[in-house]
């Protein structure tokens, strides 16, 4: 099922709604692709940090450091363009740097 202004009929009577709705979709787009990234670096990340916790060496820990800055710079950068709220965003950065704290103490 396609949600889409493209697919769906408007509803809406005058020109400034018809607008509203597509920037609307547009805003919807981006902030869904924002969103998907945020969750693919956080996953990247905790993939190195197992990589580094079953092999410790310094090409790995790197791995993880870049990883992780990678992860809070567009989670920031989200939490900037208003598409994650600012406590979230915390959240997010807090939960993972809580992980790696933790892989890169063990070794």
């Amino acid at each position: 099922m396609i949600k889409s202004s493209i697919y769906a009929p408007s509803v809406a009577n005058n020109k400034s709604a018809k607008k509203r709705i597509q920037i609307a979709e547009r805003n919807r787009l981006v902030n869904k692709s924002y969103k998907s990234t945020v969750r693919t670096l956080t996953k990247k990340t905790l993939e190195s940090c197992e990589k580094y916790k079953k092999n410790p060496n310094e090409d790995n820990k790197n791995l993880v450091k870049t990883s992780l800055n990678k992860a809070f710079s567009l989670i920031d950068k989200a939490v900037k363009k208003n598409v994650l709220h600012k406590n979230n965003g915390a959240n997010k950065k807090s939960k993972i740097n809580n992980f790696v704290k933790t892989i890169l103490t063990s070794n």
